[in-house]
C-alpha cells in the first residue's frame, strides 16, 4: 500500500509500506479522506515543532476517515462497509490520567502522525489502516471528507468546554486558521452572543464571516483594531487564542475584561505571556490539548446538522499529488482545509 511519509523538512515521499490483518478488537479500514493538519505542515516545512524533532521516517495524518473491509474477532457495534471517522487518539486507559476521565492526557498516548515519543507514533495518510474498533465512530449520513473533520473539530469543542458558560458571551477568536473557524462554530452552537474574529489574511477572514463572525479584523492592515475593545479595562469575556502568536495572545488580552477567560489552544512553541496583565485584571487562563469524548460528539452534531464543515475543505486532491496538497495547505491566501483522497 502507498503510505505519506516524511523523511525530514521539505522531504515528503510516497512510500509503499506492508498491510497486515486486523487481530482481536481491530478492524482494517480502506482509507477515503485525510486533512492536513498545521502539525503535519510543521513536519514538512521545519522537520517538527518546538523541541518535538523528527528522528525517523515518519507516516503522517490524522484527520481521518474510511471504509471497514474486515473485522477482528471480538468486534461489535460496527460493519463491513461503514464509513467511519478515525480518532487519532488511542490512550491506554489504564494510567491514573486516563482513571480519572483525562485521556487527552494519557501517560501512554498513541497519537497518529506524532514524532513526540521515539520510536515515533506512525501516523494514517496511507491507503489502509489496521485501526483499534474503539477508534471508529459510525459516519453514515456524512460524506469521508466531512467524517475526515471530526478531529479538528473536537479540539475546538474541548476548549469551549474548556471556556465554561459561553451563552451570551462577547468572544474573540484570533487566527482563524480550521482550529480558528471550528472555535467560531463551536462558540456559536454554545450560545456566544458575538463572536469578534482576528487574522493576518483576508481570505480566512472572509470565511471566518461565512462562518458567523460579527467582526472580523486584518491585523496586518489594522493592527489597532481590538482597540476599541480595551476602553474602560476591556470589554471581551472570552478569547480563544488558536494562533499560538505571541501577538495575538497580548492583543487580545488588553481587550479582556476583568475576571475574563482566556483559553489557549495554539501550539507555535514557547510563548512569553504578559503575567501581569493577567493578575490586574484576574483573568482566568485556561489551556486546550487534544480530546477525548468529544470527537463522537463532533461526528454526532454534524450528522445532525448542527455544524456545518463543508465550506471549509477547500481542497481534495488525490494521494499522488501529496507534494502540491501539501503546499496548497500552506497557503492561506486560498486554503482553510486541503485534504488527501486515497482511493481513485
Amino acid at each position: 500500500m502507498k503510505a505519506i511519509v516524511i523523511h525530514a523538512a521539505e522531504d515528503l515521499r510516497i512510500e509503499e509500506r506492508p498491510f497486515g490483518a486486523p487481530t482481536v478488537g481491530e478492524v482494517a479500514i480502506e482509507m477515503q479522506a485525510g486533512g492536513i493538519c498545521g502539525s503535519d505542515l510543521h513536519y514538512y516545512q521545519h522537520g517538527g515543532f518546538g523541541p518535538v524533532r523528527l528522528r525517523e521516517p515518519m507516516v503522517l495524518g490524522h484527520e481521518v476517515a474510511g471504509i471497514i473491509r474486515e473485522l477482528g474477532a471480538g468486534v461489535t457495534g460496527l460493519e463491513v462497509g461503514q464509513l467511519v471517522a478515525i480518532s487519532p487518539s488511542r490512550p491506554c486507559n489504564g494510567c491514573e490520567y486516563c482513571l480519572l476521565g483525562q485521556q487527552n492526557h494519557c501517560l501512554n498516548m498513541r497519537f497518529y502522525g506524532s514524532a513526540m515519543p521515539f520510536p515515533h507514533i506512525q501516523g494514517a495518510f496511507q491507503q489502509q489502516l489496521i485501526a483499534d474498533a474503539a477508534q471508529c465512530v459510525p459516519a453514515h449520513g456524512l460524506t469521508a471528507g466531512e467524517a475526515a473533520m471530526a478531529e479538528p473539530l473536537a479540539v475546538s469543542l474541548h476548549a469551549v468546554k474548556q471556556a465554561g458558560d459561553l451563552l451570551g458571551k462577547t468572544v474573540l477568536i484570533t487566527g482563524c486558521g480550521p482550529i480558528g473557524i471550528l472555535t467560531i462554530l463551536a462558540a456559536r452552537r454554545a450560545g456566544a452572543g458575538t463572536v469578534i474574529a482576528t487574522d493576518l489574511s483576508n481570505f480566512t477572514l472572509h470565511k471566518a464571516a461565512e462562518a458567523g463572525a460579527d467582526a472580523v479584523y486584518n491585523m496586518a492592515s489594522q493592527p489597532d483594531a481590538l482597540s476599541r475593545f480595551g476602553a474602560a479595562k476591556g470589554s471581551i469575556d472570552v478569547q480563544f487564542e488558536c494562533s499560538g502568536a505571541a501577538r495575538a495572545l497580548t492583543g487580545g488580552i488588553a481587550a479582556l475584561r476583568p475576571g475574563a477567560t482566556l483559553v489557549q489552544l495554539g501550539l507555535g512553541g514557547d510563548m512569553q505571556v504578559p503575567m501581569q496583565s493577567l493578575t490586574a485584571k484576574e483573568i482566568t487562563l485556561r489551556g486546550s490539548f487534544r480530546f477525548h469524548p468529544e470527537f463522537a460528539s463532533g461526528v454526532d452534531m454534524m450528522q445532525k446538522g448542527l455544524i456545518d464543515v463543508k465550506p471549509l475543505i477547500t481542497h481534495s486532491l488525490p494521494l499522488d499529488a501529496a507534494l502540491t496538497a501539501f503546499e496548497l495547505a500552506s497557503d492561506r491566501e486560498i486554503a482553510i482545509k486541503a485534504q488527501i483522497i486515497f482511493q481513485n
